[in-house]
C-alpha cells in the first residue's frame, strides 16, 4: 500500500486556479493539481469551444472523469458513443481510447478529474505545440507519449 502525504487544504474563489491554455479553443482552470494533492488527483474546469474537443487518445496510467457543467457532449469510449447532456457524467478508465466533442454552437464547460494527478504538466507542454500556426502532429504525439498517453486519431465529428 502506498502512502500519500497529507497536503495543505485549498480554497479558491470562482475563476481562481492555475489557468492553462490547451489545444485550440480549450482553456483549463486547475483548481488543484497532483503537486498539491500528494499526487492523488487533478481537478479542473475545461472551457470547450463550440464544436471543439480533443483528438482520440488513451491514457496508460490515469483514469479520467468528466461531468458536463454546461453544454451537450458526444463522448466516445472504446467503440461506443454516448451523448451526455448538462449534468451528465462519464468515467473514462485508463487503457481505453476516448474523446469528446462539444455538440453545441456555444462555449461549453466540463468539470474533470484525473487520477493520479499531474496532468497540468502535460497541458503546459501541449499548449505551445497545439496552438502553433501549423500544429505538427508528430510533435503533439511526442508530448502525449512523454506523459504516458497515446494520440490515436483526429477529434470526433458531430455526425
Amino acid at each position: 500500500m502506498s502512502t500519500l502525504t497529507t497536503p495543505q487544504y485549498t480554497v479558491l474563489a470562482p475563476g481562481d486556479g492555475l489557468r492553462v491554455a490547451s489545444g485550440p479553443g480549450r482553456d483549463l482552470i486547475f483548481k488543484v493539481t497532483g503537486e498539491e494533492t500528494g499526487g492523488a488527483v487533478d481537478y479542473l474546469i475545461v472551457e470547450v469551444a463550440p464544436c471543439g474537443g480533443p483528438p482520440m487518445h488513451v491514457h496508460h496510467t490515469q483514469d479520467e472523469l468528466i461531468h458536463a457543467a454546461k453544454g451537450r457532449f458526444k463522448v466516445q469510449i472504446g467503440e461506443e458513443t454516448f451523448v451526455i447532456e448538462e449534468g451528465g457524467f462519464a468515467y473514462l478508465p485508463r487503457g481505453i481510447q476516448h474523446a469528446f466533442l462539444n455538440l453545441t454552437d456555444e462555449p461549453a464547460e466540463l468539470n474533470m478529474v484525473f487520477t493520479p494527478g499531474g496532468t497540468h504538466k502535460f497541458f503546459e507542454e501541449l499548449a505551445p505545440v497545439a496552438r502553433a500556426a501549423n500544429p505538427d502532429r508528430a510533435a503533439i504525439a511526442a508530448v502525449f507519449e512523454k506523459h504516458d498517453m497515446s494520440l490515436l486519431g483526429p477529434p470526433l465529428t458531430a455526425d
